[in-house]
């Protein structure tokens, strides 16, 4: 017990330095250092140095102004360089002058250079979806052509509606594998789920089956011990932990490898929002019931999450991979009962909100609905604009939020957008046993998206994500079955309720709004 509590105390603690509450923290403090340094040990030179800071301030406020960023991102830069002149203005210029992100960058455009052979479009495919949905096969267009994400025929897709669904196909596929296992997951953490996986892995390896696992730097937080990875490759495994932390010392840190994906012997691919953690498959109870969603591809549209991983795996890895040796050997039928699907991924160093475009395009081009599961509400002007003006046109749409939050202050920001979606027609819902983790966007019967992909700031513009839109799949209506299924476990939240939220509550929430961009 004595160590359970000292572990809860250890990973509150790291949450908080390793956060961007911490950042906020450290840069009050370091503000009020300036001016007790420049207070007791620089008087006579105080007013130079205020001039000074001042005047670089306003240089910065300028720089900002006109920069390309978020219109968000931009208030939150002003606010902090306001409220603390010294430390907001510095901090801002290091930033924007780290080397490690453009080096990322410039990684990340070479590793798609290298994968470009292997996610080729076929022309005939975007042809027969015009037929029936110009707007889709714009955006698949899009997807294939500048950013080479191709939309695939000739792929069977299985939806998963609660983690363990999903854990136990899992299992299933990963006792099959014959050749090779890619993994690569933002969470994992000790337990039922991850030490059945670690087994499997294990033993896979030994039998020659070549094992790849990829885990977030996240994870040496508070559930694993820093090294873990190596513990992992003595047994067999080739192991690495992305995105290594360092408190304060990069801003490369700040994006995660938020992905979830895992792939088997280039014929089986799983995404969505489940990690490799208890509380994904309610071994473990943190917050109620926890509601995540799933799907696995088997056909062609595999290969594009095998070349997503491997342009992580190849992150930090100077010589070239052999693709060749995993690609998905393409079915011979073609037939468009199983639809189209288009596995995609998103990242922050290509100015692309891959991410958030799939969901406007949702949103904008819907007829009758669009339904929607997050586990986080903190939007920008866009977004908001975007899911009130489909409410105001009489689209129908809904959003399930979570009734137990995981995170207080973001279920705090969330509630601040209550009032203005309700008003506009946006129906709200609180999962009423729990947590809803899952990312799920449906709409009119034809069309939906199951990925990684959060309603909020970092998911949408600062971490690696991925997800698959299905277009006309079978599995478009089951995914519609299951929010349907949800939403009755569900309480509407009215207007009512929102105004009469505690005077506290609203401030809290209200003051956080301002510091969103960085939750």
């Amino acid at each position: 017990m004595e160590n359970k509590r000292l572990k809860k105390a250890k990973g509150g603690l790291f949450r908080i330095i390793f956060s961007r509450t911490g950042l906020i923290l450290l840069m009050i403090l370091l503000q009020l250092a300036i001016l007790a340094v420049s207070t007791s040990m620089l008087r006579q030179y105080t007013i130079y140095i205020n001039m000074a800071f001042t005047v670089l301030g306003v240089c910065v406020l300028i720089y900002i102004i006109n920069s390309e960023d978020n219109p968000a991102f931009k208030m939150t830069w002003i606010l902090c360089i306001m409220a603390f002149p010294a430390v907001g203005t510095l901090f801002y210029i290091y930033v924007e002058l780290q080397v490690g992100t453009r080096w990322v960058g410039e990684k990340l455009k070479t590793l798609k250079l290298e994968e470009s052979p292997y996610m080729i479009q076929e022309n005939d495919i975007i042809e027969e979806i015009r037929e029936s949905k110009p707007a889709m096969a714009n955006l698949a267009f899009y997807l294939s052509d500048y950013l080479r994400f191709p939309t695939y025929r000739n792929t069977e897709v299985t939806y998963f509606p609660l983690g363990e669904d999903k854990f136990r196909a899992l299992v299933r596929e990963l006792e099959n594998a014959a050749e090779y296992i890619f993994m690569e997951y933002f969470i994992i953490a000790e337990g039922h789920m991850w030490s059945t996986v670690l087994e499997i892995l294990k033993r896979k390896a030994s039998e020659g089956v070549e094992v790849r696992f990829m885990y977030d730097g996240t994870c040496a937080i508070a559930n694993f011990p820093y090294n873990y990875y190596k513990e992992v490759r003595k047994m067999g495994i080739q192991c690495k932990m992305s995105n290594p932390i360092i408190p304060f010392l990069s801003t490369v840190q700040n994006s995660r490898d938020h992905r979830k994906i895992c792939v088997i012997d280039g014929r089986v691919a799983f995404t969505g929002g489940v990690n490799l953690a208890d509380e994904d498959i309610n071994e473990l109870e943190r917050f109620g019931h926890w509601k995540d969603t799933a799907v696995m591809l088997k056909g062609d549209a595999v290969q594009s999450f095998t070349m997503m991983f491997l342009e992580m795996w190849n992150l930090d890895v100077k010589e070239t991979e052999n693709y060749e040796n995993y690609l998905t050997l393409k079915r011979t039928w073609n037939t468009r009962w199983t639809g189209y699907v288009i596995p995609y991924g998103d990242h922050p160093y290509d100015n692309e909100n891959v991410g958030e475009e799939v969901y406007f395009h949702i949103l904008n081009h819907a007829k009758k609905y669009v339904h929607i599961m997050t586990p986080y509400l903190i939007l920008d002007s866009e977004m908001i604009t975007t899911l009130t003006r489909a409410a105001k046109s009489g689209i129908e749409v809904i959003i399930i939020m979570p009734h137990v939050p995981d995170k207080w202050y973001a279920f705090a920001v969330a509630q601040t957008f209550y009032k203005e979606l309700i008003q506009a027609g946006v129906q709200i819902y609180e999962y009423t046993p729990g947590f809803v983790h899952a990312k799920v966007f449906v709409s009119d019967d034809d069309t939906a998206t199951v990925g990684s992909i959060n309603l909020d700031y970092r998911s949408l513009y600062l971490h690696f994500e991925c997800g698959v839109l299905i277009y006309h799949n079978p599995v478009v209506g089951t995914i519609e079955v299951d929010f349907q299924n949800t939403l009755k476990r569900c309480h509407k939240v009215t207007l009512t309720e929102v105004q009469n939220r505690p005077f506290r509550a609203k401030i809290v929430g209200q003051v956080l709004r301002l510091f969103a961009p960085l939750m």
